[in-house]
């Protein structure tokens, strides 16, 4: 799988796994030189507390398009630190 945004991949492995219709990319496997730390955090009631990137590819922002959960609750344990991503992001095989 790789994740796409204007024209350049930001993500890609063949691990990904898919919680609610959505690849969650392993840490390893994530261009951080395009990932920006926010401030937004959101909470799920199974799996935690959401933080979230900003992406920056080119000088061009992509706010809040990707999330992660650092410290998930026991069910989603297994994408702890795991990557997803949405707003225009492309999620292609």
């Amino acid at each position: 799988m790789k994740a796409i945004w204007k024209g350049t991949t930001i993500a890609e492995s063949n691990n990904t796994v898919i919680v609610e219709g959505n690849h969650y990319f392993p840490p390893d496997t994530v261009k951080m030189e395009y990932m920006m730390p926010s401030e937004t955090k959101t909470g799920c009631p199974w799996k935690g507390i959401a933080n979230y990137y900003t992406i920056n590819v080119g000088g061009e922002l992509n706010n809040d398009a990707a999330w992660y959960y650092a410290e998930p609750k026991e069910a989603a344990k297994n994408i702890k630190g795991y990557v997803a991503f949405w707003r225009g992001v492309k999620v292609i095989d």
